[in-house]
């Protein structure tokens, strides 16, 4: 069914507990800070609608809501360069060297030790945002490609079909452009470009594997994060019920924010740790194959910016 063993990378997890709590603090205070925005503009358009009718107090409330929402969204764009280099390459680091059986240090230590590493390979935030860019855009290079075989089956409802699955690649690429981060970091290459370029031909030649096992993990992640959502539903209502002008549709995003903190603190590295089994047995004892390579050179530009980075840092 899957090739990945849950239980063993469920005990990782709490094995990281001071990063899944670090985790847990990081993106429910982004979850905090975009409730209380959105608070605090719904309730300031809810006071300038004062000087209205009813109609004009709802669409102030709400346009006050919006745009307290909408700042938050905006210093999250601006911060999430640091985010992956402070939280979520951290966490990739010290799965990656329990994976490999290695011992490490227990609480603020561990978060500590992991930003070392971090460094180490990636040296500054800009750097590793880049190298991670670059590889989401061979990725969705490499699900193109995908894409275009099913829809040369003569399959009836193909396109229906293609839809679904299009929508499934692009979360899948968030688990998978991590797991080849984990790659450079188990391989302590100096030449991160390099190793990079290895980790997803690699990837390129166990695509089939590598994709069944995603969609697997696809399934459960998503699972599990409706349920909570489910759970935030009567507390988010509560609160939502507060907010000046009952903005009705408040209680629906305070669940739905609650449970992404959940998946992406939680629910996502589980599915990264996962993916790392898969992909550190697959291409045991494999090299990366000239063929695949000039495949994956030839559809996408991302990874001919990715080898000349290579070249220029050798």
């Amino acid at each position: 069914m899957w090739d990945f063993r849950l239980g063993q990378a469920i005990g990782l997890m709490f094995k990281t507990l001071p990063f899944i709590v670090f985790r847990l603090a990081v993106y429910f205070g982004i979850a905090l800070a975009y409730l209380l925005m959105t608070g605090v503009g719904a309730g300031a358009g809810w006071g300038i609608g004062g000087f209205g009718d009813a109609d004009f107090r709802a669409t102030s409330t709400f346009w006050g809501g919006a745009i307290g929402f909408g700042i938050v969204g905006a210093v999250i764009y601006v911060l999430r360069e640091y985010l992956l280099y402070i939280v979520k390459a951290g966490h990739i680091a010290v799965l990656v060297e329990l994976v490999e059986g290695q011992v490490l240090p227990e609480g603020r230590s561990q978060i500590q030790h992991a930003s070392q590493v971090v460094k180490e390979r990636f040296g500054q935030a800009s750097a590793l945002f880049l190298v991670d860019q670059l590889i989401k855009g061979v990725l969705k290079s490499l699900i193109g490609m995908v894409k275009t075989v099913f829809r040369l089956l003569p399959i009836p409802g193909a396109q229906q079909f293609l839809n679904i699955l299009q929508a499934f690649l692009r979360i899948a690429v968030g688990f998978i452009d991590e797991v080849i981060l984990a790659y450079c970091i188990r391989t302590r290459a100096t030449n991160t470009w390099a190793s990079s370029r290895d980790a997803l031909i690699l990837y390129g030649q166990n695509l089939k594997p590598m994709m069944k096992n995603a969609a697997w993990l696809t399934l459960i992640i998503y699972l599990l994060s409706f349920v909570v959502f489910l759970v935030m539903l009567a507390p988010a209502a509560l609160v939502a019920y507060l907010i000046p002008g009952g903005w009705s549709a408040t209680g629906l995003l305070i669940a739905l924010l609650f449970a992404w903190s959940v998946k992406v603190a939680v629910f996502e590295p589980l599915a990264v740790t996962c993916m790392m089994q898969v992909y550190f047995k697959v291409i045991e004892g494999q090299t990366p194959d000239p063929e695949w390579e000039a495949k994956i050179e030839g559809m996408s530009k991302k990874f001919r910016q990715l080898k000349e980075k290579a070249a220029e840092s050798t």
